[in-house]
């Protein structure tokens, strides 16, 4: 058949483009009608900013291999997979090249390759990786596992008139690094049925970061990600959701229309675009077929519209918050090379 001649060679390589059309139709057009009707819509008032810009620069996924050139910023985020096989030397040249870069402020989590960060993982290791001479110097970046952190960035002058001065902003930020996967032999992994996540993310986040994407995020059609993950986040509603480990999300027919990264709107249409995606796709036949999917997929029609009309004809504002996701895994799929760019946020 068509679709076995175009079934990916593995679960984290990129399907066809025909492939996925042939066995998710509705699923497929829910994600489109989804994309195009958000970027239709103005930044929801809640989150347009009155202070200054903070430039966010985000990269993950680069197994060891020098990202190149960086560009400046506020931040600097690293969301895991620094090295290739998880040794400390790895590691530390890994952050001994990350801490000369210029940003004020930098975070780093792990990754399922970073292997000697899990102490279960870390036995799989020679026993002189495991005992290394000298602990990990993180120098001057913040190792986030499981844990936040709290950042003021600094006033600066709003150009609105004599010593006018826009306020400092204070950031929380969460970083996690656990991997649905069923190997344990890689670090922080956790069979794909368990629930990892709930209440684990503090209200307060402003910026969370995770190595595996949530479902259906800039991850694959067939989603490698977590959907608890994607229910945790949904609750607590982060202004910016950086991650990587699924490299090709970023290439993947909605990844590469997206560029890398999204904007949700938490309102009644993607509360359709939830539901719709995760109910499963059975071939284009079943799906078309299947009542439940084309009712989720009018519902996102019909609240996208609604709200496009009105936030863009009438100038009114729907309100609600908002989160840009954000996959800057620098890998491209499974190459071994660095393909893709650094991805640079403004928020």
């Amino acid at each position: 058949m068509l679709t076995t001649f175009l079934t990916p060679n593995g679960p984290f390589d990129r399907p066809h483009l025909l492939h996925t059309l042939l066995t998710q139709p509705l699923h497929l057009l829910i994600r489109l009608a989804s994309h195009f009707l958000t970027i239709l819509r103005p930044l929801p008032f809640s989150t347009q900013r009155q202070a200054r810009k903070i430039r966010i620069v985000c990269i993950s996924d680069t197994h060891s291999l020098d990202p190149g050139p960086i560009p400046p910023g506020d931040i600097l985020i690293h969301s895991g997979d620094i090295t290739a096989h998880g040794t400390p030397s790895e590691l530390q040249t890994a952050v001994d090249h990350l801490s000369t870069l210029p940003h004020p402020h930098k975070f780093i989590i792990a990754g399922n390759h970073d292997t000697y960060l899990d102490p279960n993982s870390r036995q799989t290791l020679s026993e002189a990786d495991q005992n290394p001479p000298k602990p990990l110097d993180w120098k001057n970046l913040t190792y986030l596992q499981h844990t936040s952190a709290t950042i003021t960035i600094p006033s600066k002058p709003s150009g609105g008139g004599h010593n006018s001065q826009q306020p400092a902003q204070t950031l929380h930020i969460h970083g996690s690094p656990q991997t649905p996967l069923p190997n344990p032999t890689f670090a922080f992994t956790y069979p794909r049925n368990r629930d990892a996540w709930t209440s684990t993310i503090p209200p307060e986040t402003d910026i969370l970061i995770t190595h595996s994407p949530p479902s259906t995020r800039l991850d694959l059609p067939h989603a490698m990600g977590c959907s608890h993950l994607s229910t945790e986040v949904a609750r607590t509603k982060p202004l910016l959701h950086v991650f990587g480990h699924v490299h090709a999300g970023r290439s993947d027919f909605e990844g590469w229309l997206q560029g890398g990264r999204t904007r949700v709107v938490w309102d009644a249409g993607e509360k359709a675009r939830c539901r719709g995606l995760a109910r499963r796709a059975r071939g284009i036949v079943l799906d078309v077929m299947n009542l439940g999917l084309w009712w989720d997929l009018g519902c996102v029609v019909f609240y996208g519209v609604r709200a496009v009309v009105w936030e863009r004809v009438w100038g009114g504002r729907l309100g609600g918050a908002s989160t840009v996701f954000v996959n800057a895994a620098m890998m491209f799929e499974g190459s071994g090379r660095l393909g893709n760019g650094v991805q640079v946020v403004d928020v």
